[in-house]
């Protein structure tokens, strides 16, 4: 068994470090920060604790996953999952309200025929019956095998099994969400209720294309779900689980270049401690600094195009703002509110193309964990507002964060009661330009078929052999359960080799 470096401590990179260590290799993490976790952080001052990265999961199968492969304790003794119903609740741009239940189609049905009308529900039932079948048909080459050398194939076929639409002797089919929003959900409010799936992920629902339906399908098959503690306590136990596979940690170490010999990779330079040699390298950063540290020692990644033009730009980024609040919540208080924005095509608009003559309110989600842990009593409240924007929205200017951070409070009046009169601190996060991600808010979408192959991500192998990428912004993507599923990837093609096809 050989000698495996690491670069980075996010999600991907641990799940990957676990894997390998149980197969018997020696592996060392290096980060060049002072913790682990990635984009999973949190925040604390005067008694209150804030997730700044995800605040819920789906698809927890991936990480119990993770824990079976790599040791006898399941996933359940280490952290508590909670399933969070109703699975969100929808404030509309008309006012109309709807909480939808969590992983249940029959519930959903009903829920919104109530509230938006007869027919609406089953509009949006039958929209997931297509959406099923459209994450039958791409869940195993987008999720659980390496990229396909042949990937055009992905980019060329769309899955989503749209209904004919007939206007003016012409007969169409979606291609996009809103697309399906106009065609075949015919309703404003469940077209921007599919659109915020996209959104959540960094995503324009004018040219994602339809495939992207597996993305509400997934949350609404597989739940929604709350750690116990907050979503840091799933990458704490990760963390630990690699170190009780005997994975060694180096924190504050940032790796500087790639190293190669005889057209493999074989070390990894420290900018304080020279020159590690390995065996193998698993890189768990973006694919523009992966390819700066392979370019240093002539063997730059990008050769064959494997930064695609839109990785290397700004992309949107999540505005977050950190609220305490004095009283605790209301009975009954949803978890999850997403208050949608009054003008979503200007929202839309400002998304694609920033820089407008002022910013607007865009769509905001409410985190309302009622959770002891992030609070310094039940006499308080810790909240997390978030909207997805452009990281080229003018952040430089102080007016720009203000601005936002006025549209985030209004529109969360509308899920918290009282809340300007209970604010007593706030802290904001914004979405920072460059190719530096942790921290930065900037957002990796998971891996989706058709649309030219602009929604799929650089395989986790890479034309310099013994060099691998892991992570959310390699195949299959971005979010928790897409990192997850990258280190399972990474860690078979190490322990199995090119022939690797993933799990069975």
């Amino acid at each position: 068994m050989g000698r495996i470096a690491v670069i980075g401590a996010g999600m991907g990179a641990m799940a990957a470090a676990a894997r390998l260590a149980v197969a018997g290799h020696r592996v060392t993490v290096y980060e060049r920060t002072e913790t682990y976790g990635g984009e999973v952080r949190r925040f604390e001052r005067d008694g209150f604790a804030f997730d700044t990265g995800p605040g819920l999961l789906t698809l927890p199968a991936v990480y119990r996953d993770l824990f079976v492969k790599t040791g006898k304790e399941p996933l359940e003794d280490r952290v508590e999952l909670v399933q969070v119903d109703p699975s969100a609740r929808h404030v509309f741009a008309d006012g109309t309200e709807v909480s939808l239940p969590n992983a249940s189609r029959a519930g959903v049905v009903t829920t919104l025929d109530e509230a938006l009308g007869a027919g609406a529900g089953q509009r949006w039932g039958d929209f997931l019956v297509r959406a099923r079948e459209a994450w039958d048909r791409t869940r195993r080459p987008l999720l659980e095998e390496p990229l396909w050398p042949n990937w055009q194939v992905l980019a060329e076929r769309e899955p989503y099994p749209s209904v004919p639409h007939k206007k003016l002797l012409r007969t169409r089919r979606a291609a996009t969400l809103t697309e399906i929003g106009a065609w075949e959900l015919r309703d404003e409010r469940l077209a921007a209720l599919l659109n915020s799936h996209a959104l959540a992920h960094g995503l324009n629902p004018r040219d994602t294309p339809a495939s992207a339906a597996v993305l509400p399908y997934l949350e609404h098959a597989f739940g929604t779900w709350y750690v116990r503690g907050g979503m840091r306590e799933l990458a704490r136990a990760v963390y630990e689980r690699c170190v009780r596979r005997r994975v060694e940690f180096v924190f504050g170490a940032e790796v500087t270049a790639v190293l190669a010999k005889d057209g493999r990779a074989a070390g990894v330079e420290l900018a304080d401690s020279g020159v590690i040699d390995v065996d193998q390298v698993v890189a768990g950063v973006d694919p523009v600094r992966l390819d700066a540290l392979t370019r240093r020692t002539g063997c730059p990644l990008d050769a064959d195009g494997d930064v695609r033009a839109d990785l290397r730009s700004p992309g949107p980024g999540r505005f977050t703002v950190l609220l305490a609040l004095r009283g605790g919540p209301e009975a009954g208080a949803a978890h999850r509110t997403v208050v949608h924005a009054p003008d979503e095509e200007t929202e839309l608009d400002l998304l694609a193309s920033p820089g407008g003559d002022r910013p607007v309110r865009p769509t905001v989600t409410v985190l309302r964990p009622d959770d002891p842990a992030l609070r310094p009593d039940d006499d308080h409240e810790s909240v997390v507002l978030s909207a997805v924007l452009s990281a080229e929205a003018g952040w430089e200017r102080e007016s720009t964060a203000g601005a936002y951070t006025d549209f985030l409070l209004e529109a969360a009046e509308a899920a918290v009661p009282g809340l300007r009169e209970r604010l007593l601190w706030h802290e904001t996060r914004q979405p920072e330009p460059g190719t530096d991600t942790t921290g930065s808010g900037r957002i990796s979408a998971p891996a989706l078929a058709a649309g030219r192959g602009r929604f799929l991500h650089p395989a986790n192998s890479t034309r310099l052999p013994g060099l691998y990428r892991v992570g959310g912004w390699s195949h299959p993507g971005g979010g928790l359960p897409h990192a997850g599923m990258s280190g399972a990837l990474v860690a078979g093609l190490i322990v199995e080799g090119p022939e690797f096809r993933g799990s069975q």
